[in-house]
């Protein structure tokens, strides 16, 4: 997956480690924007994982997620929503793409991260970067432990904080 060089990368900082990522502003300019908006006004501070499913992806970015935040943890949002960059960027281990409902122009604040091959997603979500660094992170936010809630076992028994997520120049 060759890219222009990116002048700025984001640091997820979770309770499990770091998660460096790149962003491919030459297929989701306003995604990446967006993203980028979110992270710089603190929206994803103390948000958590809320979805994590084994050998596909890891979501988070819900404000539900916050302590003391009222509403189901997956359903909230920033207010508004940005229409889709649907793009040729397969869906595998380590994409970041954002999370919608069934109307393809849903996203606004929520996004995963593959932790498997997750190709039958291509052209139908947002894919709008990569991670550079903490694959070890990936890793371990994939292996907690999960249980049932309605009808898919993928709400962590534990929480899976997002500390911060901060964008910094490329190094």
């Amino acid at each position: 997956m060759s890219n222009p060089p990116a002048t700025e990368h984001a640091v997820i900082r979770t309770s499990y480690g770091d998660l460096t990522l790149a962003f491919w502003s030459d297929v989701a300019p306003k995604t990446v924007e967006n993203f980028k908006k979110l992270a710089r006004e603190g929206f994803y501070d103390g948000t958590a994982f809320h979805r994590i499913i084994k050998g596909f992806m890891v979501q988070g970015g819900c404000p539900n997620t916050k302590a003391g935040a009222r509403g189901l943890p997956g359903t909230g949002g920033p207010g508004y929503t940005i229409k889709a960059e649907f793009n040729a960027k397969p869906h595998v281990r380590g994409v970041i793409s954002m999370a919608r409902s069934a109307n393809p122009d849903s996203a606004g604040c929520q996004f995963f991260i593959c932790h498997g091959d997750a190709r039958f997603l291509d052209r139908q979500y947002t894919a709008f970067g990569e991670v550079l660094k903490g694959d070890d992170v990936l890793e371990k936010l994939a292996n907690v432990p999960t249980k049932a809630s309605g009808g898919e076992k993928s709400t962590p028994i534990e929480r899976v904080a997002i500390e911060s997520i901060a964008i910094v120049a490329a190094s």
